[in-house]
């Protein structure tokens, strides 16, 4: 045992020492710093510490025990790891394990701790050293872009007002940092706007806004962060304009556009007064139309003055003392015209002009009730004091210088001057009537009519009734033998100067000028003749509200409104409307102008609505092309342009008028595939005679005054012709037309007439085609004498009559001496008589030749070649001797029945007349000699 007990006791000492030993080579732990401070990038992985990660060991050199083997982290399961790399320096690294995000955690805070490799290689008895705390920051990166806040910014603004922020758009970054993550910039990045933004998103205005100019602005703005890394998408923002609240009219249209046809239109449908919730009282609206550049003063029809007349119901008689010029109205060619106007015929009178009226066409006996009617446009006369100004004036041709009845202008005023003949009066009469108006001297037209129940004159003007407001008497003038000469434009001084010459000369613009011997205008008339076409209507009249006050100017061209409730006045207002009742009206521009004022309570006026001018455009109508049709030959027998009728060249006459069809469609057309057919109204047709002049003595082309009975027609004819005029429908036209006549009671030297017919609408606004026609002539041959040869005609036959020879029986009978009808009267009883007898003779022959076949007569059967039957009578010998003839009551009514029939032949045809005269007379010369009875020559009869 103790043998073994030494050895095994020496075991337990070695290893005791070895213990001792071992713990005196380990004996010291791993140093390290007591905290630490790192920095990592976000994605990257490695960690800068301050100060650097080393651990140190006082076992050093010592192997093991003096170097160090690993870090530790403990706590927050922080994504980072601790790597030795060196480990007998001690030297480490921290990284991480994976990306870190700077967005997700920003800092991380967590223990290290250092470990050395033990006393021997087996890591035994190793040692740590003290915990250290290590702060990490993660620094971002730009990664983000700036995002705004809401999709979409929306914003109003006062106009008129400089803002210092209207509003604020606010971006955001998802960067952590605050580097990245703040937003450093605003921009616009819209042009031309008058708008900034500062660096807080703040927009304000670097103008003044107006709302009229514009009411909404659109800007886009872009924000950048202090990394200067701008948004991806800019946003929208709307800044809507406020206007100020301005009392006036609102939501109106600067322009109207008015078709042809279409009636009533209303001018502002949606507009309503905006008061700003002022206190008001009344409000009173006037509403003018400007037509003043249109026509005479504004849309009329422009038919010429006579139809004018007739179309208005004036009584006839009238003299135009202004026509058109033509070859019979030639004294107007001087002067200036202006007919570019819708036709409308203007005469421009500059203070050189005038014309001498000729004598065959002044009305010689004025009476003393007369009329003078004219439009009239003047202005203010030149220089201080203004000479006369003559429109119309009848004075003496030579030697003196009275002035028999004048119309003038005289310093604004009108004057009529009329002086009455000694024999028609012979005291202190009223000589001059004074009128002293605005429209005399406006620059506008005016309707201008003086009616003269002498000694009263009474004034129209546009169908208002004026007084004289002085009137001023004069003795009569004497009579003389001194012929008179009546101008328009001046007036004429034939005596008291060395040279006549024209005087007192006017300026100005007159139309229609007309003088009516005989009558006064009614008020009625005048009121046709000087009325507008176009002006303002009120839609819907009955539904206004009772409140609601207005009047129109006689014109229609003023309208005024008054009302209390504020509600009404705008209904009221939308209803005011344009109406323009011509087919086919003047295309063109028509100013409007409204003007309103708006009272409060206890005040006059304390409102000031801007005044509204505005335009209605009336568009253009469509051009109708009127088209005269029928048969362009004519021929006819000689004898017919004897009758008492004549021939009418227009039979077969047809009017029509088209228009291309639009994008509107007339008001009054009928539809036809591929055009319209439009209705319409004529003014004048004119057939004119082309060649040689109508010869007076010979021929004539008229038309029966009953032919224009119940129509609005009139018509006169001379040598060139014949004219139809009156605004009238195309089918009374064509009526008229067709009743016209020509006729030419010596016809033999003539072959044929050539007519042009042509048809106006508006005064030639629109005229038709030359429609030719020619007349020709068939001339019958001269009469030869012939013996009458009279077959029997078959019963199953029957008399055909050429329509075209038609005339009056009576006519034809009228023409005829009396004498002459009794001896035609008894060659007709005779011929029946002979005709008669001729029947039974052969019926009598028939009734022998039966009765002989049924006795078996040997005779040969006899034939009658009745083509060379002569039948000669002598009707005058025994006329007052009774017939021999015996008729029984039988033939008695076939001879009444043949007696009717050919009254009736003789009414519709005048060639069978004549024929049947010719065969008379023949008759009568075979009939001469003298025969004791009546005979038959049966020589030349065959059976």
């Amino acid at each position: 045992m103790e043998m073994l007990g030494v050895p095994f006791a020496l075991v337990w000492v070695v290893l005791g020492l070895s213990c001792i030993l071992a713990g005196k080579v380990n004996k010291h732990k791993p140093w390290i710093e007591t905290s630490y401070h790192g920095v990592i990038t976000e994605n990257m992985d490695t960690v800068l510490l301050d100060p650097p990660l080393v651990a140190l060991d006082k076992d050093a050199p010592v192997p093991y025990a003096g170097e160090i083997c690993a870090f530790k982290i403990h706590g927050q399961e922080a994504p980072f790891e601790a790597v030795v790399l060196n480990r007998t320096s001690g030297e480490g690294v921290l990284r991480a394990k994976g990306p870190v995000d700077c967005e997700t955690q920003k800092e991380y805070t967590f223990i290290i701790q250092a470990y050395d490799c033990g006393a021997e290689a087996s890591g035994a008895s190793w040692k740590k050293s003290h915990k250290a705390v290590v702060h990490i920051q993660v620094d971002d990166v730009n990664e983000f872009s700036p995002v705004f806040r809401e999709p979409m910014y929306h914003a109003s603004a006062m106009e008129g007002k400089i803002y210092d922020s209207i509003l604020q758009v606010e971006a955001w970054d998802q960067d952590c940092s605050p580097q990245y993550s703040q937003i450093c910039n605003y921009d616009i990045v819209t042009s031309d706007t008058p708008f900034a933004i500062d660096r807080n998103g703040n927009i304000r205005n670097t103008a003044r806004l107006s709302y009229d100019k514009k009411q909404r602005y659109k800007v886009m703005v872009t924000a950048f962060d202090c990394g200067q890394k701008r948004a991806t998408e800019s946003v929208a923002v709307h800044i809507d304009v406020k206007p100020v609240c301005k009392p006036g009219w609102q939501g109106w249209n600067k322009q109207v556009d008015y078709e042809p046809g279409t009636g009533s239109k209303q001018l502002f449908p949606k507009m309503h007064l905006e008061t700003c919730d002022g206190p008001l009282s009344a409000v009173r609206a006037m509403v003018e139309l400007q037509t003043s550049h249109i026509g005479k003063g504004c849309d009329r029809e422009t038919y010429s003055e006579k139809s004018m007349q007739k179309l208005c119901g004036a009584a006839s008689g009238s003299t135009d003392l202004l026509p058109a010029p033509s070859v019979s109205t030639n004294w107007t060619a001087s002067l200036l015209t202006d007919s570019g106007r819708d036709s409308d015929l203007i005469f421009n009178f500059d203070g050189r002009q005038a014309a001498n009226v000729p004598e065959r066409v002044v009305p010689q006996n004025l009476t003393d009730q007369f009329t003078i009617a004219t439009w009239m446009k003047h202005g203010p006369s030149p220089g201080l004091r203004a000479e006369k100004e003559t429109l119309l004036c009848n004075s003496d041709k030579t030697e003196m210088n009275r002035h028999h009845y004048s119309l003038y202008v005289h310093n604004c005023r009108l004057v009529f001057l009329l002086r009455r003949d000694f024999t028609q009066v012979d005291t202190f009469r009223p000589a001059e009537f004074h009128w002293k108006l605005e429209q005399i001297c406006d620059k506008e037209w005016h309707y201008y009519v003086i009616n003269v129940e002498f000694p009263a004159v009474t004034l129209f003007v546009d169908g208002v009734t004026y007084e004289p407001y002085l009137v001023t008497d004069d003795w009569p003038i004497h009579p003389s033998s001194i012929d008179t000469q009546l101008t328009v434009g001046a007036c004429w001084q034939g005596g008291e100067v060395s040279t006549p010459r024209f005087t007192q000369f006017f300026r100005g613009s007159l139309s229609g000028l007309t003088i009516r011997p005989g009558r006064i205008e009614t008020q009625k008339v005048i009121s046709c003749l000087q009325a507008c076409k176009e002006g303002l209507d009120i839609h819907s009249l009955e539904s206004l509200g009772k409140d609601i006050k207005f009047h129109f100017n006689p014109a229609q061209s003023v309208l005024v409104m008054e009302g209390e409730d504020l509600e009404s006045v705008n209904t009221a207002m939308a209803k005011v409307s344009y109406i323009n009742s011509r087919q086919f009206p003047t295309a063109g521009l028509r100013q409007l102008h409204i003007t309103t004022t708006v009272q409060c309570f206890g005040e006059d006026i304390c409102i000031s609505i801007p005044d509204i001018k505005a335009l209605v455009m009336v568009l253009p109508p469509s051009e109708p092309r009127i088209t005269i049709a029928g048969s362009d030959q004519l021929v006819r027998p000689a004898a017919d342009l004897r009758g008492p009728m004549g021939v009418a060249p227009f039979k077969e006459l047809r009017i029509t008028s088209t228009v291309t069809k639009g994008d509107g469609v007339p008001f009054s057309a009928v539809y036809r595939p591929g055009v319209l057919e439009a209705m319409h109204n004529l003014d004048y047709c004119d057939v004119l005679v082309i060649g040689e002049e109508l010869n007076p003595e010979q021929e004539s082309l008229e038309i029966h005054h009953s032919s224009l009975m119940g129509k609005h027609l009139d018509a006169t004819n001379s040598t060139s012709g014949i004219s139809i005029y009156g605004v009238d429908s195309m089918a009374h036209y064509e009526e008229a037309l067709r009743q016209v006549r020509y006729r030419n009671w010596r016809p033999a030297t003539l072959t044929n007439r050539r007519f042009r017919l042509t048809c106006s609408e508006l005064n030639g606004r629109y005229t038709s085609n030359e429609f030719n026609l020619e007349v020709s002539l068939v001339h019958n041959a001269a009469p030869v004498e012939h013996v009458n040869h009279m077959a029997v005609q078959s019963q199953y036959m029957r008399s055909v009559h050429h329509p075209l020879m038609v005339h009056s029986v009576n006519s034809h009978i009228s023409g005829t001496p009396p004498a002459a009808t009794v001896v035609v009267v008894i060659c007709i009883a005779a011929l029946v008589c002979i005709v008669v007898l001729g029947i039974y003779r052969l019926h009598s022959t028939h009734q022998d030749s039966s009765k002989s076949e049924e006795d078996g007569a040997k005779e040969p059967e006899m034939d009658w070649d009745d083509s060379t039957l002569t039948i000669t009578v002598n009707p005058m010998e025994n006329v007052g001797e009774p017939q021999t003839v015996e008729v029984n009551e039988e033939e008695e009514d076939d001879e009444e029945e043949d007696e009717q029939a050919g009254d009736i032949t003789s009414a519709e045809s005048d060639d069978s007349d004549e024929t049947e005269e010719e065969e008379e007379d023949e008759r009568e010369v075979k009939e001469s000699k003298p025969k004791s009875k009546l005979e038959w020559d049966s020589s030349s009869i065959t059976y």
